[in-house]
């Protein structure tokens, strides 16, 4: 079956409100305003394919790199929610980001819409190589920004060590050299009084 270009216009129009969705990440090179969604969508993507060497398991780096740039488009509706936040928060916001992955990936002829929805509960549940190595660049993203701006967004929120080692479990995983590069980063944080220690 073919389709008109006109078949995809209101998909691509509606990925342009990703770009109002604010993050808790702040930029120290753009006066610390906060990052959007967008940006954090193509940094990790920029990100998965320079560090795909360090995968364990052999993956597909285009197909990771397709499943990080859809995995937030959700946001459009479900708006982001802080990754720490209570478990009830997330469970609720996973529900608002299904609802919303049927409705703007709906906005696509239906072979492609159920395409992108397979491919982002693919990413969701974490359980193929691909799935898990994206999943796992989405969260550790954030170490190498937060390390950059001297704790960031884990200053503000009081965020302890035990929290950001729990949340890159995937990476210990499917890319141990970079989990043992993270841990040594969550070492130097605590040092500098940037990442609170472990709960006891």
């Amino acid at each position: 079956m073919s389709f008109l270009p006109e078949d995809f216009s209101a998909f691509i129009c509606e990925l342009d409100k990703l770009k109002r969705v604010k993050r808790q990440i702040t930029l120290p090179c753009d006066g610390n305003r906060q990052e959007n969604s967008a940006e954090h969508s193509w940094h990790v993507a920029l990100m998965a394919s320079t560090l795909a060497h360090y995968s364990e398991k052999p993956i597909d780096v285009a197909r990771v790199i397709r499943m990080i740039l859809i995995h937030d488009v959700v946001e459009i509706d479900a708006g982001d929610l802080f990754a720490f936040n209570e478990a009830s928060e997330h469970d609720a916001q996973a529900q608002k980001e299904l609802d919303a992955a049927k409705r703007i990936f709906g906005l696509l002829p239906s072979s492609y819409a159920d395409e992108l929805l397979s491919l982002w509960l693919e990413f969701e549940e974490a359980k193929t190589p691909d799935a898990e190595f994206a999943k796992a660049m989405d969260r550790v993203l954030p170490v190498f920004q937060n390390m950059q701006n001297q704790g960031g967004s884990w200053n503000k929120h009081a965020v302890t060590r035990d929290k950001i080692e729990k949340r890159n479990l995937h990476l210990k995983h499917c890319a141990p050299k970079l989990w043992d590069y993270v841990t040594r980063q969550l070492d130097t944080a605590v040092q500098n009084n940037w990442l609170l220690p472990a709960k006891s």
